[in-house]
């Protein structure tokens, strides 16, 4: 098994687990010892995982993992949950697509739609969306988040509120059973309200990882949004409050 699919497969694991040991990994993925300490150092490095001895932990609730290690988490899926979700974008409409690694594969499907007016705070969607000449794209401007191309404060969120969206795709860092989206970042968190406030419809992608993990700033709740796309059927408490609410949900 490759580092490209190894490293993928620890995190989910680990989420599954709440920590790995190395005799344990050597066992389920086949490699040396030396492999694996290899990997949980460069996880640890990329800040989706905490060494320890023997192995290694989640990291702190407060904090979010790494972007490339967010990028290969359930990558497949992700690539599935956004081509659903773009299939069911029309043509000549105005979105909103925020900060995430799945709203950006969203917008990797979006390249052969017609007619988009897409606005964003998300330097990496408007650098994908480039590529579509058919698609007018703004950037919400704001404080440039480094470590994922993300832009923040008030400045993006002054912006947002000029306009109205026919539909915004979002992403959460976290969902838990009761339905409410979570994040790490208070001023992404703002921004999320105002495109929520500002939207028709308000859709939210979110893999099966989203599941398992715990972020401590509550953007809204599940009954908030009109349409779910994922990849594994919602804890219990969340299903319930969206067929009380007529939300959609699309399990890819």
């Amino acid at each position: 098994m490759s580092t490209t699919l190894r490293k993928p497969e620890i995190l989910n694991i680990a989420r599954r687990e709440g920590k790995v040991t190395v005799d344990r990994l050597v066992e389920l993925l086949g490699v040396t010892p030396q492999t694996i300490r290899r990997d949980l150092t460069e996880l640890s490095d990329e800040g989706a995982l905490d060494r320890v001895h023997g192995g290694a932990v989640l990291p702190s609730s407060t904090a979010n993992i790494g972007y490339d290690a967010r990028r290969q988490l359930n990558q497949a899926a992700k690539v599935d949950i956004a081509r659903a979700c773009a299939q069911q974008i029309p043509n000549d409409c105005c979105i909103f697509l925020n900060i995430g690694t799945t709203t950006e594969a969203v917008a990797q499907e979006l390249l052969r739609h017609k007619g988009l007016l897409v606005v964003t705070n998300n330097i990496n969607i408007a650098v994908i969306l480039s590529a579509n000449p058919d698609v007018q794209v703004i950037v919400s401007g704001g404080s440039l988040r480094r470590s994922d191309g993300g832009l923040v404060g008030e400045l993006a969120t002054d912006l947002i509120r000029r306009f109205r969206f026919d539909i915004s795709v979002i992403g959460c860092s976290a969902l838990n059973a009761s339905g409410d989206m979570l994040d790490f970042d208070l001023h992404e968190v703002s921004v999320s309200q105002a495109i929520m406030a500002q939207s028709d419809n308000v859709w939210l992608t979110a893999d099966r990882s989203k599941f398992e993990r715990k972020a401590p700033v509550r953007i809204g709740n599940v009954a908030d949004v009109d349409a779910i796309f994922t990849d594994q059927p919602l804890p219990e408490d969340c299903a319930a409050l969206c067929q009380v609410n007529d939300t959609k949900v699309t399990l890819v």
